[in-house]
């Protein structure tokens, strides 16, 4: 029997990493990729950090929904439209049943009792402060999911989350109240009489909140991680996304309905134990929904082995002088920069090696990047100042602890004599050639193969 298993097992292997997807038909194609897909997100959700981090959004969530809340509750009480807060908080909480409506009022009367004139300046900032935690704490699991190593500064996190906190209730309630007033004209009501039109505004108004999830998950996946997401992708896990939360909505609802026993056991605690699981299963399928868009834009990563993939020494090397030479060759032509997304696209190399190789090369100072959103790559010095050999021991050197370098570890005599003549032949064979001199050579770049293929 255990042979058994293990035979099944290989050969369900096989067939699903083992194959090439070109060699298959097209329906099989799509069907061993979905696969694919599928053992990827459980091995993330599974073994992944995705479950750590939705549980330190729960706690950041609990610190920041008042204040949260409180802004955005200012911010349409200005407007006249602050009494839609409640029934938004008693949609999202409808899992809870009668516990998310009494969790609604006490939200409520926190925001009601809350006097900001009362805070003053210092309190102020930190009601702001507070509030953007939340949506930093976002943006670096968004981050992290991505695999973008550089966040957004201080300062343009708070003008980016603050311009959405204040304007984005604005323009939700905006448009539902345009839908509304719509609905409500002369002529609309006449075209509904109409069976035809009668029954296609029934099924649209029967869809309509499913639509606006799936586009609050997609609005989210584009405008959250600090990088450029595709429409599509975003969409996709938008659509993923809000169909398991629609689902799960469900099944905990009849969690809560026969969960009486929790009640007797943790009587007013209860109300708030369940409340931070569906926090938290809510996160967690928030981060589950990127990463469907960030495997969707980039399937390349829909691979069999799980964690970071490494490159060699001589990867690193080769790898930041065609990096180095393509960025100089574009800055002698006066094109746009290159940025990190389209550097990978163009190698069809990881992300994250090629985001190492930049950071090493900005940390010697000899790339910088744009002011732009998202940033390009630039030389920081004159090509012909840097020599290929600063790259070739930059890109060697990068990570070496302060501890562990080199010069810590003296070997024998005949050890140091030879490690010291591969140093002195990599220097003459090197340091006579520049990054303009590869650069300014005129020459295509070679069609690239995929990094990783099936």
């Amino acid at each position: 029997m255990k042979w058994d298993l293990e035979s099944l097992s290989a050969s369900l292997d096989q067939l699903i990493w083992g194959v090439p997807a070109k060699k298959l038909s097209r329906v099989e194609e799509w069907a061993v990729k979905v696969v694919r897909l599928v053992i990827v997100l459980a091995r993330d959700v599974t073994h992944g950090q995705l479950t750590l981090r939705a549980m330190g959004l729960v706690y950041t969530t609990l610190l920041s929904i008042v204040p949260l809340l409180a802004i955005s509750f200012s911010v349409l009480k200005a407007f006249g439209v602050h009494n839609q807060v409640e029934p938004m908080l008693l949609s999202f909480l409808e899992p809870l049943g009668d516990k998310g409506v009494e969790i609604t009022a006490n939200v409520l009367d926190f925001i009601e009792n809350m006097n900001v004139g009362v805070l003053g300046g210092v309190g102020l900032a930190l009601l702001l402060y507070t509030a953007v935690s939340l949506v930093h704490k976002v943006e670096e699991a968004f981050n992290y999911i991505w695999h973008v190593h550089r966040g957004r500064s201080i300062g343009e996190r708070f003008s980016r989350y603050i311009s959405a906190l204040m304007v984005g209730p604005i323009l939700i309630f905006a448009a539902l109240g345009v839908t509304a007033g719509a609905m409500s004209l002369a002529l609309v009501r006449e075209a509904m009489q109409i069976e035809a039109i009668g029954w296609l505004a029934l099924q649209v108004g029967r869809i309509l909140p499913y639509a606006l999830i799936v586009g609050a998950f997609a609005f989210l996946y584009i405008f959250i991680p600090n990088t450029r997401v595709r429409i599509g992708a975003a969409v996709l896990g938008g659509l993923i996304a809000g169909i398991v939360w629609q689902s799960a909505g469900w099944v905990f609802a009849q969690f809560v309905a026969a969960s009486t026993r929790y009640a007797a056991i943790y009587s007013s605690f209860a109300i708030v134990i369940l409340f931070m699981l569906w926090l938290y299963l809510s996160w967690l399928i928030l981060l589950f929904g990127s990463s469907v868009s960030f495997y969707v834009q980039y399937p390349e990563y829909v691979v069999k082995n799980r964690g970071p993939i490494r490159l060699s020494n001589r990867m690193s090397e080769r790898l930041a002088l065609v990096v180095m030479s393509m960025i100089g060759r574009r800055h002698l032509e006066g094109g746009t920069p290159w940025t990190l997304d389209a550097l990978s696209r163009e190698l069809r190399m990881p992300i994250r090696t090629v985001n190492d190789v930049l950071m090493a090369l900005q940390e010697w100072k000899i790339l910088t990047t744009t002011g732009e959103e998202p940033p390009g790559w630039l030389p920081m010095r004159d090509l012909d100042q840097v020599s290929v050999k600063e790259v070739v021991d930059t890109v060697r050197a990068y990570g070496e602890s302060d501890y562990l370098r080199p010069e810590a570890l003296r070997g024998p005599e005949s050890v140091e004599r030879m490690v010291q003549r591969a140093e002195d032949a990599a220097d003459a064979a090197l340091r006579d050639t520049s990054i303009k001199d590869l650069a300014a050579e005129p020459s295509e770049m070679p069609e690239q193969r995929a990094w990783l293929t099936k």
